[in-house]
């Protein structure tokens, strides 16, 4: 993230999708499914090569609901015969690989000792063992060790998202077909977090980690999203599955033709790519005092109504303004008094170190959105004001994605810093107090705000 020189306002549609493409609305609480009894029975599908171990157990047990639910999705979805994949399935300690398990090799007749650090999906006419899903199981336990034990079904949910679109078509572009199958293993995962897969299940709090999950599945940052083999940043990955999650199968069907947008995108300087995209703190500072005033004046004039008079801006280090209700707090919104404070040492150093530079504009976003509702005669405090302030944090954040503010840049990486700064700090009570919502939800609010604008923030827009 950096400054650009001034070259007059750009224009901004404000008031709705700052960037073309799917319109997603924001649920209720992820649904969490009871723990299956112990005895429930593994899925019966054959995979060869596997150790019978836990990581296996989960990812067989994923392809036998993954076989139940696609079964019905597809022929009303998409209007096409279900028919699961004909090459089998694969598991492959690339480090103990005996050759006589693997006689014609893995999928697509691939070497099984090519499948080290991967998980893949692979069809070929005329190939033995074609349209055939195969996997390095210990590169599924470090996903696992990682971010969740439900790792391992989310790589199968994803590679069978490959097969359907073998049957159905692909998106024209790599980093389509990739967040599409993130969106098909979304709206799979729904299903599973609703209780209805015989064999797999996943709990409200594991969903966290399932988003967390995509920051080791993402594209370095810097990839451009036309390379070959794009997958997709961390948001569009994220963004991709809680669109499946949310709206289910329909929306992955829908939502990704030629004008979806993606955050991914190649560094443009050498400072920019040696600084990792981060501009100096000193920098961050003042692009924060820069562009949530301009941001907020121009949402009054052009969208919202009426003048809007900024807060003045106060960092702290440990003890906040003698507004705060609080003295604990990392983050204070004090309408009445003009103020937006935010803990230096406490929050905005530490995400700038550990995160990144983007991450401290969005949490600082927070509570100037709310001084914004305030200043609109809106609730400042509770739950529903804090979503609104995390969807309005969205809004704000693609208003400077999108260019439309005079004097601040967006680098690769910095929207994925956002959604970090969500699951990682954002459900600390210094930084929400009295708000019970997770990860999952911050996130999702968050990206209405960013494909969505005003109009899903609860503003009266």
């Amino acid at each position: 993230m950096g400054r650009r020189r001034f070259r007059g306002l750009l224009a901004a549609v404000l008031g709705g999708v700052l960037l073309s493409g799917c319109v997603v609305t924001v649920g209720g609480a992820p649904r969490s499914a009871d723990t299956p009894p112990p005895d429930a029975p593994d899925g019966e599908v054959t995979v060869v090569g596997t150790d019978g171990g836990p990581v296996d157990r989960i990812a067989t047990n994923a392809l036998a609901d993954l076989g139940t639910f696609w079964a019905e999705q597809l022929p009303d979805v998409f209007g096409v015969p279900f028919e699961p994949p004909a090459g089998g399935f694969f598991s492959v300690d690339p480090d103990d690989v005996d050759p006589s398990v693997y006689p014609d090799g893995v999928g697509c007749g691939s070497d099984p000792r090519d499948v080290e650090g991967n998980a893949f999906y692979c069809r070929a006419e005329g190939v033995a063992h074609s349209d055939a899903i195969s996997w390095d199981r210990a590169f599924l336990a470090d996903l696992a060790d990682g971010s969740g034990r439900f790792l391992p079904a989310l790589v199968m949910a994803h590679e069978y998202g490959h097969a359907l679109q073998a049957r159905v078509g692909y998106p024209r572009t790599s980093i389509a077909t990739e967040t599409q199958a993130d969106c098909l293993a979304g709206a799979w995962t729904a299903w599973v977090a609703a209780g209805e897969a015989a064999h797999s299940q996943i709990r409200e709090a594991e969903l966290d980690e399932v988003l967390g999950g995509y920051l080791q599945l993402r594209d370095p940052v810097g990839t451009g999203a036309g390379q070959e083999e794009a997958h997709g940043s961390f948001f569009d990955r994220v963004s991709a599955f809680q669109e499946g999650f949310d709206a289910g199968p329909e929306a992955c069907r829908d939502g990704f033709g030629p004008g979806r947008p993606f955050t991914q995108s190649e560094f443009t300087s050498d400072l920019d790519l040696a600084r990792g995209g981060d501009a100096p703190y000193p920098t961050v500072e003042q692009l924060v005092a820069a562009s949530l005033p301009e941001f907020w004046t121009r949402a009054f004039d052009e969208v919202l109504g009426g003048r809007f008079d900024p807060p003045d801006l106060e960092p702290f280090s440990g003890s906040p303004p003698g507004c705060a209700p609080d003295d604990e707090l990392d983050l204070v919104a004090c309408p009445d008094e003009g103020l937006v404070g935010y803990d230096e040492r406490d929050l905005a150093l530490p995400l700038y170190e550990e995160i990144g530079d983007f991450a401290v504009l969005t949490a600082v976003s927070v509570p100037y959105a709310l001084a914004a509702r305030g200043q609109l005669g809106l609730p400042v405090d509770g739950e529903d004001a804090a979503r609104s302030a995390i969807c309005l944090t969205g809004w704000y954040a693609a208003a400077v994605a999108d260019g439309a503010l005079t004097d601040i840049v967006i680098s690769p990486g910095d929207v994925d810093e956002s959604v970090q700064f969500l699951l990682t700090r954002a459900g600390d009570p210094a930084v929400l107090p009295d708000v019970d919502l997770s990860g999952f939800e911050l996130v999702d609010l968050f990206r209405a705000g960013f494909l969505e604008g005003a109009a899903a923030c609860d503003v009266g827009a």
